[in-house]
């Protein structure tokens, strides 16, 4: 493969022996094994699969046209903006990308193709739309073969949704802690004699963790078993819509968390508000922002202000109620210029997998223009306990231009947080969180606000 630049070996795609992800500048570059190439060539000419290309429902792929140094061909993808991962995504965009895998494997069902993997990993999100990216997982369906990606469909999508609307367990803390999901085990020891009942229980986890459990330690050639059996495309499709009836159904009884109702039961008048979000839409307008991150989000309303000018915005925030309620309400919209994301920033997404290199930190997925830190230092140093000096120097890291807001302790919002606490928080000052924005950035503007309990600031990062 001839380039100007490195190539770049995307992580974890070592994982698929019949293709691999590198990067060449900003193109993004998939080289094809003899075997992937003949799927390739099947799987583009079906006319499923130029239907999802035009609905955007699985990621732009064309062929590349020079040669794939070792591979015998190359395909060249659209890039995502910003890659996620679903234990930072809300129970309503996992559902939705779980939606999307069952209808595009549907889809290629009917014309003689199937989805040999099903890890959530295999979807991104395009704003709030789910894009579905492994495009190596199509292939020809043999006859008599079974769908070997149910197994893990459940593992990594079923399993965690069934966990949070059937048991109120949040998925995200399971699926950060084991990459490759929740065993049928794991998930049917968390279910009471009572949830056997339920809808999909019994099914998709009790016989799916007997069935593990008893061929474990089997010789037999299970799969060889299944095709002498006469295994049918027709069960596989039933399967497919009980599924996709039982995923639909499932719902988060969603309750009131702790900052969901931030942004209607906070300390500002309309007036100050105003002023925010002016001061807001001037900093981001300044210059071109190809990328902004929103720190504590919330439900969205200055991510919104920042995509009116910026290419794309990440709004992130530990509340994942808060996220959930902004994703729906963007998926109603069908925005793509906004990713919600569940993160808490005291305690981001690590480099993880093999080698630390399958899923990469939340700082190594591309450079950001503009971060947006509104009401959320209190949150990192008095709720969080993190140093102010060391959270400035951590923004610094990112190198962009910054909006940041300081609440004083007067604030009825901080005083909610020093509630029932020792107030040992001497670091937690206006001069000198001054006096650390200095070190790193050039203060542009600042506008307290005239509630007299909160200032922003504009700051550029010094060169």
């Amino acid at each position: 493969m001839t380039s100007t630049s490195p190539q770049q070996l995307e992580p974890g795609s070592f994982r698929d022996r019949d293709s691999r992800v590198y990067y060449d500048g900003q193109r993004v570059l998939r080289g094809l094994s003899a075997r992937g190439l003949e799927e390739w060539e099947t799987l583009s000419s079906k006319a499923f699969f130029t239907k999802l290309l035009e609905q955007g429902d699985v990621i732009g792929t064309r062929r590349a046209t020079e040669p794939a140094e070792s591979w015998s061909a190359a395909l060249e993808h659209d890039r995502i903006p910003f890659v996620s991962y679903p234990y930072e995504w809300s129970f309503g965009m996992l559902r939705a990308a779980a939606l999307l895998q069952l209808s595009i494997l549907g889809a290629a069902l009917k014309e003689g193709m199937i989805l040999k993997d099903a890890s959530s990993y295999n979807v991104q999100f395009q704003g709030a739309h789910p894009v579905f990216i492994d495009i190596p997982s199509f292939v020809r369906l043999e006859a008599g073969e079974a769908w070997t990606g149910y197994r893990q469909f459940c593992e990594l999508n079923l399993y965690p949704l069934l966990l949070q609307a059937y048991k109120g367990v949040p998925f995200q803390p399971w699926l950060r802690g084991s990459i490759d999901g929740i065993p049928a085990a794991d998930c049917n020891a968390l279910m009471s004699a009572r949830d056997k009942f339920r809808k999909g229980v019994l099914m998709h986890v009790s016989l799916q963790a007997a069935a593990q459990a008893r061929f474990a330690n089997t010789k037999r050639d299970v799969r060889s078993d299944v095709r002498k059996a006469g295994f049918h495309r027709e069960l596989i499709e039933i399967n497919v819509r009980k599924l996709t009836k039982l995923v639909q159904g499932l719902e988060w009884k969603q309750g009131r968390s702790e900052w969901s109702h931030y942004a209607n039961d906070n300390s500002y008048d309309d007036a100050d508000r105003e002023r925010k979000r002016e001061f807001v839409r001037s900093a981001v307008q300044a210059e071109p922002r190809k990328l902004v991150w929103d720190l504590g989000s919330n439900t969205g309303d200055y991510s919104r202000i920042a995509a009116e000018s910026a290419d794309y915005v990440i709004a992130m925030d530990g509340d994942t109620l808060a996220v959930e309620r902004m994703y729906r309400q963007l998926a109603k919209e069908q925005n793509t210029r906004i990713l919600p994301l569940s993160i808490n920033i005291a305690d981001s997404s690590p480099n993880l997998g093999w080698r630390g290199a399958e899923r990469k930190s939340l700082a190594g997925r591309g450079s950001v223009d503009m971060t947006l830190c509104l009401a959320l230092i209190h949150h990192v140093v008095i709720g969080a306990n993190i140093p102010l000096s060391e959270f400035i120097d951590w923004l610094a890291t990112l190198h962009s231009d910054l909006v940041i807001e300081f609440v004083t302790k007067q604030d009825p919002m901080v005083e909610t947080l020093l509630r029932n606490k020792d107030d040992r928080y001497d670091d937690y000052d206006q001069g000198f969180m001054e006096t650390c924005l200095a070190k790193h950035f050039e203060t542009v503007r600042t506008l307290p606000l005239e509630s007299g309990t909160r200032t922003l600031y504009h700051c550029k990062r010094r060169a």
